[in-house]
């Protein structure tokens, strides 16, 4: 053998050389389909072909044995067989009503109702501050009431100079005995008889059968006034409380404005009762009892107590009072730029009124949140 000379082939060392080895059609590509409807080839029309029809479905990467080329066109097959897989988020389909736009008149009522909505202030705060501007003068009346109607009050006016003297016996001594039952039996839980049963030094009933009756009708309004007092007062508080955790000054503006109704019934009243003190005096009565209940003579013991001088005292003594306290209460809330949270007219601050505004709302929502 030469160099020249060719080298014989082995056949079972080549196994590339021979295209139509049927062992290896699987490494060969399928040829695509062109029929619509492939069917597989027979024994008739060739048996020599190496290539099958691939049936409708099944990807061309798969041999005529049926085994894909390599794993992931298994996968692919077997993704193609099992179909789509559901999506698991679909977003939905958008519908004709929500693409559809409201009048325009529509959209500024939704507008100015939501508007209204946020401004709006709750309605509870209000009422308790109504309620403290209402109860203030009335708890403040029956108070000084309360002040007037006690020993002390006797003492001062019995032992002071110029009191009127009894004409019929009674010293001062006797008018502070007999005074304190009397003023007592108004605020105690006892019957009639604590002040129908009392002798005098002579052995004689201190009080008469119409005094002891008049004196039952004043007990019962000064018990009933008294017991209102306490319910506003106790009322007054769960306000206050209220109005402390809800409303930011809430507080100072209900005791402002029932500083400013006290004031202008006390000076009312007091007009009225220094024009004319009689009338005044008469027309209360009347208010509370019925005609002819609470006139006595000038010899009967209440008279002697509790002359009229006794009651002109009372009336000035209860008007100021509570014009005091009213008028301290006012003081106390005035709506001063630092007690409203505005800054000073001086400061940087109050340059811009609007500003300024802002600052005190957003403050005033700030101390809110952390009251809360």
């Amino acid at each position: 053998m030469t160099e020249k000379s060719p080298i014989p082939k082995d056949p079972d060392a080549d196994i590339h050389g021979d295209g139509d080895e049927p062992a290896f059609d699987w490494m060969k590509p399928a040829p695509k389909s062109t029929a619509p409807d492939a069917r597989p080839a027979t024994a008739d029309e060739g048996k020599d072909s190496s290539v099958k029809p691939v049936p409708e479905g099944k990807p061309a990467a798969e041999s005529v044995s049926g085994q894909p080329e390599s794993r992931a066109d298994r996968k692919a097959a077997e993704a193609a067989e099992a179909g789509p897989e559901p999506a698991l988020f679909a977003e939905p389909l958008p519908t004709s009503a929500l693409q559809v736009r409201p009048p325009e008149s529509e959209v500024e009522r939704r507008n100015h109702e939501r508007e209204q909505a946020a401004n709006a202030k709750p309605v509870a705060p209000r009422i308790f501050q109504v309620l403290l501007a209402v109860f203030y003068p009335v708890v403040l009346l029956v108070l000084a009431i309360r002040a007037v109607a006690s020993p002390l009050f006797l003492w001062v006016e019995y032992y002071r100079p110029g009191f009127p003297g009894d004409g019929y016996g009674f010293n001062a001594d006797d008018r502070m005995t007999y005074g304190s039952y009397a003023v007592d039996y108004l605020s105690n839980w006892s019957g009639p008889r604590y002040l129908g049963e009392l002798v005098n030094r002579n052995g004689e009933k201190l009080f008469k059968e119409g005094e002891v009756s008049h004196m039952a009708d004043v007990k019962t309004v000064m018990l009933s006034a008294f017991g209102a007092g306490a319910l506003m007062i106790i009322i007054g508080i769960i306000a206050m409380l209220y109005l402390r955790k809800r409303s930011t000054g809430g507080i100072r503006r209900g005791l402002f404005a029932g500083s400013i109704v006290t004031l202008v019934l006390i000076l009312g009243l007091g007009t009225l009762a220094a024009l004319g003190w009689q009338q005044f005096f008469t027309e209360f009565h009347q208010i509370f009892f019925a005609n002819g209940t609470w006139t006595f003579s000038l010899d009967d013991t209440l008279i002697r107590l509790f002359p009229g001088q006794f009651w002109m005292d009372a009336g000035i003594v209860i008007g100021a009072l509570v014009f005091l306290a009213a008028l301290l209460t006012l003081i106390f809330t005035w709506p001063t730029r630092r007690r409203r949270g505005l800054p000073a007219k001086n400061g940087p601050a109050a340059e811009d009124p609007a500003d300024a505004k802002a600052a005190s709302s957003e403050d005033a929502t700030a101390m809110g949140t952390l009251e809360k």
